[in-house]
Protein backbone atom coordinates (compact mmCIF):
# COMPACT_ATOMS: atom_id res chain seq x y z
CA UNK A 1 0.00 0.00 0.00
CA UNK A 2 1.46 3.11 -1.43
CA UNK A 3 -0.50 6.64 -0.35
CA UNK A 4 0.03 10.18 -1.54
CA UNK A 5 -1.64 12.77 0.08
CA UNK A 6 -0.61 15.74 -0.57
CA UNK A 7 -0.15 15.95 -3.97
CA UNK A 8 -1.72 19.33 -5.39
CA UNK A 9 -4.85 18.50 -7.79
CA UNK A 10 -6.38 21.18 -9.53
CA UNK A 11 -8.46 22.78 -6.60
CA UNK A 12 -4.90 22.92 -4.47
CA UNK A 13 -3.35 24.81 -7.16
CA UNK A 14 -6.61 27.09 -7.42
CA UNK A 15 -5.31 28.38 -4.12
CA UNK A 16 -1.91 27.52 -3.64
CA UNK A 17 -1.51 31.33 -3.94
CA UNK A 18 -3.50 32.35 -1.26
CA UNK A 19 -3.00 29.06 0.97
CA UNK A 20 0.65 30.72 1.38
CA UNK A 21 -0.85 33.73 3.37
CA UNK A 22 -0.89 31.19 5.86
CA UNK A 23 3.03 30.95 6.91
CA UNK A 24 2.19 32.19 10.85
CA UNK A 25 3.61 35.68 10.40
CA UNK A 26 2.41 39.13 9.00
CA UNK A 27 -0.46 39.23 6.68
CA UNK A 28 0.61 40.38 3.12
CA UNK A 29 -2.13 42.93 2.63
CA UNK A 30 -0.35 44.51 6.30
CA UNK A 31 2.73 44.14 4.13
CA UNK A 32 1.37 45.82 1.33
CA UNK A 33 0.28 48.82 3.43
CA UNK A 34 3.54 49.20 5.16
CA UNK A 35 5.60 49.24 1.62
CA UNK A 36 3.38 51.95 0.41
CA UNK A 37 3.77 53.84 3.43
CA UNK A 38 7.45 53.96 3.64
CA UNK A 39 7.26 54.62 -0.47
CA UNK A 40 5.56 57.84 -0.03
CA UNK A 41 7.52 58.61 2.87
CA UNK A 42 10.96 58.30 1.20
CA UNK A 43 9.84 59.53 -2.26
CA UNK A 44 8.68 62.70 -0.69
CA UNK A 45 11.92 62.94 1.28
CA UNK A 46 14.58 62.06 -1.58
CA UNK A 47 14.02 65.56 -3.28
CA UNK A 48 14.49 67.77 -0.67
CA UNK A 49 17.85 65.53 0.32
CA UNK A 50 18.86 65.86 -2.82
CA UNK A 51 18.58 69.79 -3.10
CA UNK A 52 20.52 69.44 0.25
CA UNK A 53 22.93 67.96 -0.53
CA UNK A 54 24.25 70.17 -3.72
CA UNK A 55 23.49 73.17 -1.64
CA UNK A 56 25.50 72.70 1.42
CA UNK A 57 28.19 70.43 -1.06
CA UNK A 58 27.40 67.22 1.42
CA UNK A 59 28.62 64.30 -0.35
CA UNK A 60 27.24 62.11 2.96
CA UNK A 61 23.64 63.79 2.24
CA UNK A 62 24.37 63.03 -1.50
CA UNK A 63 25.16 59.48 -0.98
CA UNK A 64 22.08 59.04 1.31
CA UNK A 65 19.89 60.37 -1.41
CA UNK A 66 21.32 58.08 -3.68
CA UNK A 67 20.59 55.19 -1.62
CA UNK A 68 17.24 56.83 -0.66
CA UNK A 69 16.79 56.66 -4.81
CA UNK A 70 17.60 53.45 -4.66
CA UNK A 71 15.19 52.87 -1.52
CA UNK A 72 12.00 54.11 -3.66
CA UNK A 73 13.35 52.15 -6.59
CA UNK A 74 13.92 48.85 -3.79
CA UNK A 75 10.29 49.87 -2.48
CA UNK A 76 8.21 49.92 -5.87
CA UNK A 77 9.99 46.45 -6.72
CA UNK A 78 8.94 45.04 -3.22
CA UNK A 79 5.42 46.46 -4.07
CA UNK A 80 5.43 45.08 -7.06
CA UNK A 81 6.86 41.57 -6.43
CA UNK A 82 4.39 41.70 -2.72
CA UNK A 83 1.25 41.65 -5.50
CA UNK A 84 2.34 39.58 -7.65
CA UNK A 85 2.14 37.08 -4.50
CA UNK A 86 -1.85 37.81 -4.80
CA UNK A 87 -1.50 36.21 -8.04
CA UNK A 88 -3.80 32.71 -7.91
CA UNK A 89 -1.95 29.79 -8.79
CA UNK A 90 -2.57 28.20 -13.18
CA UNK A 91 -1.84 25.24 -14.57
CA UNK A 92 1.10 26.64 -16.27
CA UNK A 93 2.40 28.29 -12.10
CA UNK A 94 0.78 25.55 -10.18
CA UNK A 95 2.26 27.71 -6.95
CA UNK A 96 1.44 30.74 -8.31
CA UNK A 97 3.95 33.11 -8.42
CA UNK A 98 5.53 32.82 -4.89
CA UNK A 99 9.37 33.19 -5.74
CA UNK A 100 8.72 37.01 -7.43
CA UNK A 101 9.29 38.10 -4.00
CA UNK A 102 12.57 36.50 -3.68
CA UNK A 103 13.79 38.25 -7.36
CA UNK A 104 12.49 41.46 -5.53
CA UNK A 105 14.86 40.76 -2.99
CA UNK A 106 17.60 40.29 -5.24
CA UNK A 107 17.01 43.01 -7.22
CA UNK A 108 17.09 45.03 -3.61
CA UNK A 109 20.82 43.40 -2.82
CA UNK A 110 21.88 44.31 -6.62
CA UNK A 111 21.20 48.09 -6.41
CA UNK A 112 22.79 48.14 -2.70
CA UNK A 113 26.01 46.95 -4.09
CA UNK A 114 25.58 49.57 -7.27
CA UNK A 115 25.10 52.04 -4.49
CA UNK A 116 27.85 51.50 -2.63
CA UNK A 117 29.90 51.29 -5.57
CA UNK A 118 29.26 54.81 -6.48
CA UNK A 119 30.03 56.13 -2.80
CA UNK A 120 33.44 54.84 -2.70
CA UNK A 121 34.45 56.29 -5.75
CA UNK A 122 33.27 59.22 -4.61
CA UNK A 123 34.64 58.98 -1.17
CA UNK A 124 37.91 58.40 -1.83
CA UNK A 125 38.17 61.22 -4.63
CA UNK A 126 37.23 63.56 -2.39
CA UNK A 127 39.18 62.68 0.37
CA UNK A 128 42.45 63.76 -1.79
CA UNK A 129 40.36 66.96 -2.27
CA UNK A 130 37.57 67.45 0.57
CA UNK A 131 35.29 70.23 -0.39
CA UNK A 132 34.19 73.20 1.72
CA UNK A 133 31.08 72.02 3.41
CA UNK A 134 28.01 73.64 5.29
CA UNK A 135 27.92 71.87 8.32
CA UNK A 136 24.70 73.47 9.94
CA UNK A 137 22.47 72.80 6.81
CA UNK A 138 24.13 69.89 6.40
CA UNK A 139 22.75 68.43 9.77
CA UNK A 140 19.24 69.90 9.79
CA UNK A 141 18.85 67.60 6.65
CA UNK A 142 20.26 64.58 7.90
CA UNK A 143 18.20 64.88 10.95
CA UNK A 144 15.26 64.73 9.00
CA UNK A 145 16.13 62.08 6.85
CA UNK A 146 16.94 60.00 10.31
CA UNK A 147 13.27 60.29 11.43
CA UNK A 148 12.40 59.11 8.14
CA UNK A 149 14.34 56.18 8.16
CA UNK A 150 13.64 54.85 11.48
CA UNK A 151 10.06 55.33 11.23
CA UNK A 152 9.75 53.51 7.71
CA UNK A 153 12.25 50.60 9.19
CA UNK A 154 10.43 50.19 12.25
CA UNK A 155 7.40 49.84 9.91
CA UNK A 156 8.66 47.65 8.03
CA UNK A 157 10.56 45.41 10.52
CA UNK A 158 7.08 44.73 12.66
CA UNK A 159 5.57 43.76 9.13
CA UNK A 160 8.35 41.77 7.49
CA UNK A 161 8.13 38.15 9.15
CA UNK A 162 9.83 35.67 6.98
CA UNK A 163 9.68 37.32 3.74
CA UNK A 164 13.12 38.34 1.73
CA UNK A 165 11.32 40.52 -0.45
CA UNK A 166 9.87 42.48 3.20
CA UNK A 167 13.78 41.89 4.54
CA UNK A 168 15.39 43.79 1.59
CA UNK A 169 13.22 46.69 2.31
CA UNK A 170 13.82 47.11 5.38
CA UNK A 171 17.73 46.57 5.08
CA UNK A 172 17.16 49.63 3.14
CA UNK A 173 15.65 51.50 5.73
CA UNK A 174 17.83 50.47 7.87
CA UNK A 175 20.95 51.21 6.57
CA UNK A 176 19.88 54.92 5.28
CA UNK A 177 19.02 55.30 8.64
CA UNK A 178 22.80 54.69 9.74
CA UNK A 179 23.70 56.63 6.80
CA UNK A 180 22.14 59.64 8.09
CA UNK A 181 23.47 59.22 11.88
CA UNK A 182 26.96 59.62 9.93
CA UNK A 183 25.59 62.47 8.31
CA UNK A 184 24.97 63.92 11.33
CA UNK A 185 28.00 62.83 13.19
CA UNK A 186 30.46 64.24 10.17
CA UNK A 187 27.85 67.82 10.10
CA UNK A 188 29.26 68.03 14.12
CA UNK A 189 32.49 67.59 13.40
CA UNK A 190 32.18 69.93 10.29
CA UNK A 191 30.78 72.56 12.65
CA UNK A 192 33.08 72.08 15.24
CA UNK A 193 36.18 71.27 14.40
CA UNK A 194 35.97 72.54 11.02
CA UNK A 195 36.99 68.66 9.76
CA UNK A 196 35.64 68.68 6.13
CA UNK A 197 37.55 65.18 5.81
CA UNK A 198 34.86 63.67 7.93
CA UNK A 199 31.73 64.05 4.87
CA UNK A 200 33.56 61.21 2.84
CA UNK A 201 34.87 59.20 6.03
CA UNK A 202 31.41 58.42 7.29
CA UNK A 203 30.31 57.72 3.47
CA UNK A 204 32.93 54.95 3.16
CA UNK A 205 31.99 53.98 6.46
CA UNK A 206 28.14 53.74 5.33
CA UNK A 207 29.63 52.34 2.41
CA UNK A 208 31.00 48.94 3.61
CA UNK A 209 27.69 49.21 6.02
CA UNK A 210 25.65 48.66 2.33
CA UNK A 211 28.01 46.08 0.88
CA UNK A 212 27.86 44.36 4.31
CA UNK A 213 23.63 44.01 3.93
CA UNK A 214 23.34 43.43 0.34
CA UNK A 215 25.67 40.24 0.87
CA UNK A 216 23.37 38.87 3.16
CA UNK A 217 20.82 39.51 1.79
CA UNK A 218 21.64 38.21 -2.01
CA UNK A 219 23.15 34.97 -0.27
CA UNK A 220 19.60 34.74 1.01
CA UNK A 221 18.01 34.92 -2.21
CA UNK A 222 20.19 32.92 -4.08
CA UNK A 223 19.66 30.08 -1.48
CA UNK A 224 15.83 30.16 -1.83
CA UNK A 225 16.60 30.02 -5.93
CA UNK A 226 18.76 26.91 -5.46
CA UNK A 227 15.64 25.43 -3.20
CA UNK A 228 18.52 25.08 -0.03
CA UNK A 229 16.48 24.38 2.90
CA UNK A 230 15.36 27.50 5.21
CA UNK A 231 17.97 28.59 7.95
CA UNK A 232 15.08 28.38 10.22
CA UNK A 233 13.82 24.57 9.92
CA UNK A 234 16.53 21.79 10.83
CA UNK A 235 15.90 19.13 8.44
CA UNK A 236 17.36 16.61 10.97
CA UNK A 237 14.77 17.89 13.43
CA UNK A 238 11.85 17.26 10.99
CA UNK A 239 12.97 13.51 10.17
CA UNK A 240 12.97 13.01 14.21
CA UNK A 241 10.17 15.00 14.87
CA UNK A 242 8.07 12.34 12.00
CA UNK A 243 10.31 9.20 13.57
CA UNK A 244 9.04 10.10 16.82
CA UNK A 245 5.33 9.32 15.91
CA UNK A 246 3.89 5.67 17.26
CA UNK A 247 2.73 4.96 13.84
CA UNK A 248 6.11 5.65 12.22
CA UNK A 249 8.36 2.80 11.86
CA UNK A 250 10.87 4.84 9.23
CA UNK A 251 11.67 7.70 7.33
CA UNK A 252 13.23 8.74 3.81
CA UNK A 253 13.71 9.99 0.70
CA UNK A 254 13.48 13.58 2.71
CA UNK A 255 13.85 17.21 0.89
CA UNK A 256 13.55 20.33 2.88
CA UNK A 257 13.22 23.84 0.48
CA UNK A 258 11.45 27.21 0.37
CA UNK A 259 8.91 27.54 -2.22
CA UNK A 260 8.87 31.72 -1.24
CA UNK A 261 11.54 33.03 1.63
CA UNK A 262 8.10 32.43 4.48
CA UNK A 263 6.96 29.38 2.59
CA UNK A 264 8.62 26.06 3.68
CA UNK A 265 7.59 22.98 1.25
CA UNK A 266 8.75 19.06 2.17
CA UNK A 267 8.70 15.74 0.81
CA UNK A 268 9.45 12.92 1.86
CA UNK A 269 8.61 8.67 2.48
CA UNK A 270 7.10 8.14 5.65
CA UNK A 271 6.51 3.99 6.67
CA UNK A 272 3.83 3.18 8.60
CA UNK A 273 3.72 0.86 10.91
CA UNK A 274 2.26 -3.01 9.42
CA UNK A 275 -1.43 -3.67 8.96
CA UNK A 276 -2.41 -0.24 8.53
CA UNK A 277 -5.47 0.31 6.11
CA UNK A 278 -5.74 2.99 3.03
CA UNK A 279 -8.00 4.82 5.39
CA UNK A 280 -5.91 4.61 8.54
CA UNK A 281 -3.03 5.88 6.21
CA UNK A 282 -4.41 8.72 5.04
CA UNK A 283 -5.68 9.51 9.20
CA UNK A 284 -2.18 9.26 9.76
CA UNK A 285 -0.82 11.54 7.06
CA UNK A 286 -3.38 14.39 7.52
CA UNK A 287 -2.06 14.08 11.44
CA UNK A 288 1.72 14.31 10.59
CA UNK A 289 0.83 17.26 8.03
CA UNK A 290 -1.03 18.97 10.65
CA UNK A 291 2.05 18.40 13.22
CA UNK A 292 5.00 19.98 10.42
CA UNK A 293 2.55 22.99 9.85
CA UNK A 294 2.07 23.44 13.46
CA UNK A 295 6.14 22.63 14.94
CA UNK A 296 7.80 24.16 11.90
CA UNK A 297 5.86 26.29 9.84
CA UNK A 298 5.84 23.74 6.72
CA UNK A 299 3.10 25.09 4.69
CA UNK A 300 3.49 22.42 2.09
CA UNK A 301 4.40 18.94 2.97
CA UNK A 302 3.98 15.90 0.20
CA UNK A 303 4.34 12.76 2.28
CA UNK A 304 4.20 9.44 0.67
CA UNK A 305 3.51 6.99 2.82
CA UNK A 306 4.83 3.13 2.46
CA UNK A 307 4.06 -0.04 4.68
CA UNK A 308 7.36 -1.23 4.03
CA UNK A 309 10.63 0.08 2.58
CA UNK A 310 10.44 1.24 -1.09
CA UNK A 311 14.30 -0.44 -1.09
CA UNK A 312 14.17 -3.45 -3.25
CA UNK A 313 14.67 -6.39 -1.43
CA UNK A 314 17.28 -8.57 -3.55
CA UNK A 315 15.23 -11.84 -2.36
CA UNK A 316 12.02 -10.13 -4.48
CA UNK A 317 14.01 -9.74 -7.71
CA UNK A 318 12.64 -11.95 -10.26
CA UNK A 319 14.86 -14.52 -11.64
CA UNK A 320 17.28 -14.42 -13.88
CA UNK A 321 17.05 -16.83 -17.15
CA UNK A 322 20.58 -17.57 -18.77
CA UNK A 323 20.24 -18.26 -22.67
Amino acid sequence: MTADHASAGPADRAGAAGHAGHSHGPSRDLQRKALWIALVANAGFLGAEVVGGLVFHSLALLADAAHMFSDVVGLSIALVAQQLLSRQATARHTYGLQRSEVLGGQFNGLTLLAVAGWVIYEAIHRLGQPASVEGGGMLVVAFLGLLVNVGSAVMLARARGRSINMRGAFLHMAVDAVGSVAAIAAAVAILFWKAEWADPAVSLAVAVLVIWSAWSLLKATTNVMLEGAPGDVDLAEVEAALKADSKVSDVHHTHLWSLASDVTAFSGHVVLEEGSSLHQAQVEGDRLKAMLADRFHIDHATIELECHSCTPDPADAPPVHSH
